[in-house]
């Protein structure tokens, strides 16, 4: 589970060590950021998602999700053997939170809806939880009371443990209805004080962790990856699971957009994480790898909902394992969409692989490239809390324009972006409020942001 701070940013787009690239931005530069370096509407605000803040994880009438099963079964795969339990206990203290993003001068929250705290059982049948619904509309109300937009996350990987249980959740297709059902209550009770929607939270990062590498709930890889997984096969689920999350998202937009947008007058869009790949080498099969790396993991999501197909590379490496989508379903997905919500932390060097190289098949290797956060010993970026992500400002600009250039320039919203470092319980509290190593990774990323704006 991700640790790290998070801002919430707007844009519409027409540390040295001796063993780390360091990205030379004249000091001046960050120095000189503010408000008004940013166009009007640009929106500052940061981001939760229910299970790392709410707690209550069995009050106010909420079913389990599998974050509940996994962290109470798995506690050997969370770092420090925590569960959602109590959190920052946001549930009963959500009003001194709103107090804090005021006094901080934020112009907005994202925030998820938990699926099990609207419905415990995960289907209608199973009945809406009317503590669930007060306690949202008590979030939401409070944040407009105090100045600050609402953007609402329908999906930030609590999948209702009933729905695991009887069908395996998001393998199967029967997930399309029943989220269709949630969020339709959610647009119904929400929807006259919510402007933004995000159906579903990286799609791509919540079936990688919990279907492809098995670190993540449910728990699910192939035996061979020897990682305690519970059942699963890498090779296969991952692009079950993405293809039915895509199905249910686009499904949850037309919902939306026929049966609310013309009277709530809101937008509805997804937030999908990526790395920047930077070729390991100049050579021209390390560039097509880490443009394969980009597809595998940004384009996966991306490529459906803007084209209505997968990436030609994806369909060509992954061959019969990789779903298709009906002419219908295509018609459906391809568009489904007001904006990008776009999350990014680091980067990484993407060498290609040889097939012939490749023992075992799996979502992790499919793309035929192998990524690392060092070349030649020389780190990509500095180092933080956690052992994936390097700082790499530059990498924002990138993957903006990336998007820009490639995806028909939509709105996006940046709806993550943060580092991570790690908890030192002997720290003194006026030592770690002075916080510059990630006032400085804020600056540094806002410098980029501004420069793909230009």
């Amino acid at each position: 589970m991700a640790t790290q701070s998070c801002m919430l940013f707007f844009l519409i787009l027409g540390l040295a060590a001796s063993n780390v690239v360091a990205i030379a931005i004249p000091s001046h530069k960050i120095q000189s950021l503010n408000r008004s370096s940013f166009p009007r509407g640009f929106i500052f605000g940061s981001a939760s998602a229910a299970y790392q803040y709410e707690g209550a994880a069995f009050e106010g009438g909420k079913g389990p999700s599998i974050w509940d099963a996994f962290t109470h079964n798995f506690p050997g795969k969370i770092r420090d053997h925590s569960t959602g339990d109590v959190a920052v206990d946001q549930y009963h203290r959500y009003k001194e939170d709103v107090k804090i993003m005021k006094d901080m001068g934020l112009d907005s929250y994202r925030f998820s809806i938990s699926w099990p705290r609207i419905l415990p059982k995960g289907k209608l049948s199973g009945g809406v939880n009317k503590e669930g619904i007060k306690y949202y509309n008590n979030l939401i109300n409070e944040l407009l009371a105090n100045g600050l937009k609402p953007f609402v996350t329908l999906f930030h990987w609590d999948t209702p443990e009933a729905l695991d249980v009887e069908y395996n959740s998001f393998l199967s297709p029967r997930i399309v209805k029943d989220f269709v059902d949630f969020v339709d209550v959610c647009f119904r009770e929400f929807g006259d004080r919510v402007q933004h929607w995000i159906t579903i939270n990286e799609p791509n990062i919540f079936t990688i962790g919990g279907y492809a590498k098995g670190i993540n709930a449910p728990n699910r890889c192939s035996a061979w990856m020897n990682f305690n997984c519970t059942d699963g096969d890498s090779s296969t689920e991952p692009y079950l699971v993405g293809h039915n999350l895509i199905k249910s998202h686009a499904a949850a937009v037309k919902l939306y957009k026929t049966k609310y947008q013309a009277t709530q007058k809101g937008v509805i869009g997804i937030t999908i994480a990526s790395h920047w790949f930077v070729p390991y080498s100049k050579s021209p099969q390390d560039h097509a790898a880490a443009q394969r790396s980009l597809d595998f993991l940004y384009g996966w999501i991306m490529d459906p909902i803007v084209f209505g197909h997968y990436p030609r590379s994806m369909r060509v490496n992954v061959r019969n394992r990789l779903p298709r989508f009906t002419k219908k379903e295509s018609e459906t997905i391809k568009g489904s969409f007001d904006f990008i919500g776009l999350n990014y932390y680091t980067a990484f060097y993407s060498a290609n692989l040889l097939a012939s190289n490749i023992t075992n098949s799996s979502y992790l290797t499919d793309s035929h490239a192998s990524i690392s956060s060092d070349r030649n010993g020389v780190l990509i970026g500095p180092a933080t809390g956690s052992p994936w992500l390097h700082v790499y400002p530059r990498g924002i600009q990138d993957l903006l324009l990336y998007t820009k250039r490639t995806y028909k320039n939509p709105v996006i919203y940046i709806t993550e972006n943060g580092v991570s470092d790690l908890n030192d319980e002997n720290s003194m509290l006026k030592e770690v409020l002075n916080d510059t190593m990630r006032i400085d990774y804020y600056n540094r990323h806002l410098y980029f942001v501004n420069l793909a704006i230009g």
